[in-house]
């Protein structure tokens, strides 16, 4: 062999065994693949956070987004992990029992054969101990609406539309301090149409008129709310909750009797396609030592969550979920044995009826009623001009019964179970005012 010939053959030899160096990866097709990109849009460098922080971004690859295969992120020098979703990804931190101080959060994406360059931001955790009111008053919104795949039932972004109209009421009527409250919706991402599009905008860049607190409603993150809310308020003798619940509920519509639930707990699920039963909750809340709680549970077949069944009547002893005790009125947006309704663009028809009755004041003076069904006071001492949870939920039963537009909700019967300030009929006579 010439010796040009032998240069030559080296020179090929030499790109064979450099090329892959040089290109990155040869794919299975024999092409060169294309390194994948990845990027943190939220929260931006040097944010401050506190609470539950979504951390998200985008990922993306030439070869086609097809071809990703997972986004995984890393805090400060922690192991890497992989979060939900690739083209746009998401992650759920949450920071209430971290250390306050400089994290930096590392993402990278992987496409099967080669991992993207890292990105990298720096978060600020800062949970205050000093409050932005003196007020001992906390509140949690959750509520998981979109997540079945077919669109007919989803339940659109009314409720949390109306999570945060009685967000801005608590703050601007009653006390609440900004910082005490929860927002936990979907997956923590907004969604076009009315949420039966695709992710527009995570909830924590969403604009609102107070600075609140946004997360996911998943399993996790709701069982971390309750639980801290629960260490807060229990260092206050004075402490004042609101608890709000809406979505889906379990039960078997095609039993028009009772749902299937005369045996079954109630439950209600969550973003993750879990449930929370009532005795979960009820299991959940048992640590729970504020003596004023107002709990809603707007969902089909709740009235489990108040230990009751159907016309004011309780749920056999067994299947009690221990969520109502003195101090604590519970109140559910159906019966145990009906389905509940909900406006896609406004949210549950009990909460936006109760809401209504609470603000406006149409709510003054509404009793308890035969079965507690609600009706109107017959005598002016029973008006006070100020309007009570429990006279709000009165004035739901009343309006879902008498009004000629809520003829086709008639069935769902909301329920109440009224154990404040204390037990029993006599003992529970004084109204909670939030």
């Amino acid at each position: 062999m010439s010796t040009m010939s032998k240069r030559i053959l080296a020179f090929l030899l030499l790109i064979i065994v450099i090329a892959p160096l040089l290109a990155g990866c040869m794919g299975e097709n024999g092409l060169d693949n294309n390194v994948p990109m990845v990027k943190i849009l939220y929260p931006r460098g040097r944010a401050a956070a506190s609470g539950i922080v979504m951390i998200s971004g985008m990922a993306s690859d030439k070869d086609g987004n097809e071809t990703l295969v997972n986004v995984e992120i890393k805090i400060d020098e922690g192991e890497w992990f992989t979060v939900d979703g690739t083209t746009n990804w998401s992650y759920d931190w949450k920071t209430y029992d971290i250390e306050d101080g400089s994290y930096s959060v590392y993402a990278r994406a992987w496409d099967g054969t080669s991992y993207s360059n890292i990105d990298e931001i720096t978060i600020l955790v800062n949970n205050p101990d000093i409050r932005d009111s003196d007020a001992h008053k906390w509140a949690v919104f959750v509520a998981a609406a979109n997540y079945p795949e077919k669109n007919e039932s989803k339940l659109g972004n009314g409720g949390l539309y109306l999570a945060e109209n009685i967000t801005s009421y608590l703050i601007g009527n009653c006390g609440y301090p900004t910082s005490n409250i929860i927002i936990l919706f979907d997956d923590g991402w907004i969604r076009k149409d009315n949420g039966y599009g695709t992710k527009i905008q995570p909830l924590q860049e969403r604009i609102h008129k107070y600075d609140i607190m946004y997360g996911g409603a998943t399993k996790e993150n709701t069982e971390a709310t309750i639980k801290y809310i629960i260490d807060q308020s229990n260092q206050y003798d004075d402490s004042e909750v609101f608890m709000w619940f809406f979505g889906h509920g379990y039960g078997n519509q095609d039993n028009p009797i009772a749902g299937g639930k005369i045996l079954e707990k109630s439950a209600f699920f969550l973003w993750d396609n879990t449930v929370i039963t009532d005795s979960e909750f009820g299991e959940l809340l048992s640590g729970l030592s504020s003596k004023k709680t107002c709990i809603i549970v707007d969902a089909c077949y709740s009235g489990g969550f108040a230990d009751k069944t159907i016309l004011n009547l309780p749920t056999f002893f067994l299947l009690h979920s221990n969520i109502p005790k003195p101090g604590r009125i519970v109140m559910t947006g159906a019966s145990k044995f009906r389905v509940g309704y909900a406006s896609t663009t406004q949210g549950p028809l009990f909460t936006l009826l109760w809401f209504d009755g609470l603000t406006t004041g149409n709510a003054d003076g509404f009793r308890p009623g035969i079965s507690k069904i609600g009706r109107k006071t017959l005598l002016r001492f029973f008006k006070d001009d100020k309007v009570s949870v429990e006279e709000a939920f009165y004035y739901a039963r009343y309006m879902l019964r008498t009004s000629k537009v809520f003829d086709d909700y008639q069935k769902m019967e909301p329920q109440i179970n009224d154990q404040y300030p204390n037990r029993g009929v006599i003992r529970s006579l004084g109204g909670m005012f939030l």
